[in-house]
């Protein structure tokens, strides 16, 4: 084989390796999910008012790679038309070999809690840029409405349409895209379940797909930032609304809104 071959056959094969490591890291980096997730989106009568809650960077349907969570800038409750900020409560831990945050909240009286989340920006080497996804999740206790459909003035932000939770399977989520305060028309919004069978954990088996093409749903709001999804599974679901923000520390930033919302099949 004279030398042109070889340097040829080189690059051919330098080539393959590095496009196979960029499939198996774009499978990846199209899922990155914020999670705040609470032990119960109900709170009935009789039960304990304590809620341990678990901020996690994930990619929750496949339960695979997770990604190391600096110390968010803010974390809170907003409830009665009141936000409390827990950001001094919250204790690191490791989850899946990354760091995670957690802390416990003493729901007291009726109505809705609504915990919110805005991370420290996340750097992915692979991409040069930052990502920053601020999350909330709705808590209700008594079965009495208060504040689900609060704007809570995030950067970026979904705003629900229909009450997120209490939600049958075969339900529809509504909700609004919003980025500093305004609506994102259009806006790409990716939706997955998280793959999960405990609080404390992901399962990582039982939950299969046909193909990767299932495993994150991709739907679009309409030209008033307005997007809407029919809920095909009980679980705990999330919508990331991604769109483009202000560059950071002179790099690109992907912002997302997300929202949580947990439901049930009717027996």
């Amino acid at each position: 084989m004279t030398n042109s071959h070889k340097s040829a056959r080189k690059l051919m094969l330098a080539l393959a390796v590095s496009l196979a490591v960029i499939v198996a890291y774009s499978a990846n980096s199209v899922a990155h999910f914020q999670m705040v997730l609470p032990s119960d989106d109900l709170i009935e009568e009789g039960e304990s008012n304590v809620i341990q809650l678990q901020l996690i960077f994930t990619h929750p349907a496949e339960a695979s790679h997770t990604m190391d969570m600096a110390k968010p800038a803010t974390f809170g409750v907003y409830h009665k038309e009141k936000a409390h900020d827990l950001t001094g409560a919250l204790q690191e831990f490791e989850f899946r070999g990354a760091r995670a945050w957690r802390t416990e909240y003493t729901a007291r009286g009726a109505g809705d809690f609504v915990f919110y989340l805005a991370p420290a920006p996340y750097y992915e080497a692979m991409e040069d840029a930052y990502i920053t996804q601020y999350a909330k999740v709705v808590v209700n206790s008594a079965g009495f409405p208060t504040d689900w459909d609060a704007e809570l003035g995030l950067e970026a932000e979904i705003v629900p349409l229909a009450k997120p939770y209490g939600l049958w399977t075969g339900n529809v989520f509504q909700g609004i895209v919003k980025y500093k305060g305004q609506p994102v028309p259009f806006a790409e919004i990716e939706v997955e379940r998280l793959n999960a069978g405990a609080f404390t954990d992901f399962v990582g088996l039982g939950q299969s797909y046909p193909s990767d093409a299932h495993i994150t749903q991709v739907i679009k709001a309409d030209g008033n930032g307005v997007f809407t999804f029919g809920i095909p599974k009980a679980g705990w679901w999330g919508f990331a609304a991604l769109m483009e923000g202000d560059s950071y520390e002179g790099k690109d930033q992907e912002v997302g809104a997300v929202i949580w919302i947990k439901v049930y099949d009717m027996e």
